[in-house]
């Protein structure tokens, strides 16, 4: 599993980064390297700082058990939470900023969903237990890198490999079919390591026996991938899309989605989204609910997710300004974005370049929704009962039809214009008798 060039001296440097002279970040490597431990940078970060991206996670990873970890860290006044405790895993915090701290660990036993583990000192053992060979460098406070697995070259040509026999990476677990496409998706290039894709192909059924959560973790990211169309054909080569995934027949809308999202419109606000990108890929007529479920997503994307889809097909034309501002007010501007950006790639998956008048008119859509500023609704409740309503049905029923009015001539009335409209209402509800009959 050791590349035969590995060697136990360091083989790179991380070029200066702000999180390496973080005030926090000192001060929890002040208190783990207090006894003389071997401390350092592990996973992520050290990829990414590699790699030139942001470092938003900080991994550490040291010989000292856990005990001894919250001692050191509580020695120094740094707040230690038992975050992953049964997996050697401690969480510290300092100034907000959260950092996970594993002791190093071997594998005795697995069975391809949680492994049984023990605790060494050896930082080559514990890198080969890990599956990428870019997910397994560590650095040293001072920022030398430790290589054992060629995860340098392979991160520079944008190989991703599993470390040793793919077979037997995947076997120890089975998510790391889904982490395989994920980071081929984030840091890949053309061609794909063969040994890696037929060992996730000849793995996928082993998903179903994943619990949703962690596919649902790692699918969401996979989606906000520069190109997750070219990721979701790998995976559905491999047999892997019709496990997790099979309502994810359009992969060509998904593609005109991302596109739009990432170079094919500039707007403010506008950005790839992964819940989008998963709306974008399903065949008409999906149950959303379903899936939804059986991903276990929130009530919030789930909510979100069927608002989009039972939206779109109200863009299959380009709108006009005043008509996407009224679906802006009655569902919201994040909704009507996704449901014309979801019309705007269905479209665009049929026919590969649009009349120039459509184009125009569907970004426009999209430059009056993100422009979209709801306007406040100049009349209320208080408003109603002064016309003499009762409180009750008959004050929501009236507020609506004047807002309903209001949205039709594109919120132009005032709030004059409103309790004119108002009157009208109550007028009509009460039988022609408003409290201004009796005065």
């Amino acid at each position: 599993m050791i590349s035969l060039n590995a060697t136990q001296e360091p083989t790179g440097k991380l070029s200066p980064e702000p999180w390496l002279s973080e005030p926090a970040t000192i001060a929890v490597m002040d208190a783990l390297t207090a006894g003389g431990a071997d401390v350092r940078y592990v996973g992520g970060c050290v990829r990414d700082a590699l790699a030139r991206r942001p470092v938003h996670d900080i991994d550490i990873g040291t010989p000292d058990t856990p005990v001894r970890v919250g001692e050191l860290l509580r020695a120094k006044g740094i707040k230690v939470i038992p975050t992953g405790i049964e997996h050697g895993t401690v969480t510290a915090v300092v100034s907000g900023h959260a950092f996970e701290i594993t002791t190093l660990r071997c594998d005795i036993e697995t069975d391809g969903r949680r492994a049984v583990v023990a605790y060494t000192d050896d930082w080559i053992v514990d890198s080969s237990r890990r599956d990428l060979t870019i997910n397994a460098m560590s650095a040293t406070r001072d920022g030398d890198v430790y290589d054992y697995h060629d995860g340098i070259p392979d991160l520079a040509h944008g190989r991703i490999r599993f470390i040793g026999r793919a077979e037997e990476r995947v076997a120890e677990d089975y998510l790391r079919i889904l982490r395989y496409f994920r980071f081929y998706g984030h840091f890949g290039r053309p061609p794909y390591d063969e040994g890696a894709f037929n060992a996730c192909r000849r793995n996928a059924e082993k998903l179903l026996d994943i619990s949703a959560e962690r596919i649902r973790y790692e699918l969401l990211r996979i989606l906000i991938a520069p190109d997750p169309a070219d990721v979701f054909i790998l995976m559905r080569d491999a047999h892997v899309l019709s496990v997790i995934l099979p309502e994810a027949t359009e992969i060509g809308q998904l593609r005109a989605a991302a596109w739009l999202a990432t170079r094919g419109v500039i707007i403010d606000g506008l950005r790839p989204d992964s819940l989008r990108h998963l709306a974008a890929t399903l065949q008409p007529g999906s149950d959303t609910a379903a899936l939804a479920g059986r991903l276990r997503l929130s009530n919030r994307e789930t909510e979100r997710l069927q608002r989009m889809v039972s939206l779109a097909p109200a863009f299959a034309e380009p709108l006009g300004v005043e008509q996407t501002r009224r679906l802006a007010h009655a569902h919201g501007a994040d909704a009507v974005a996704d449901a014309a950006i979801l019309a705007w790639a269905s479209r665009l998956a049929d026919v590969a370049k649009l009349p120039a008048a459509e184009t125009a008119a569907r970004l426009k859509e999209l430059e009056t929704v993100f422009a979209w500023t709801p306007p406040v609704f100049p009349v209320g409740g208080s408003d109603a009962q002064a016309l003499g309503l009762e409180r009750g049905p008959a004050v929501g029923d009236a507020l609506r039809a004047v807002e309903d009015w209001w949205a039709e001539a594109d919120f132009k009335a005032d709030r004059a214009e409103c309790l004119q409209k108002l009157q009208s209402v109550v007028r009509q509800i009460k039988g022609g008798d408003t409290k201004e009959d009796h005065e």
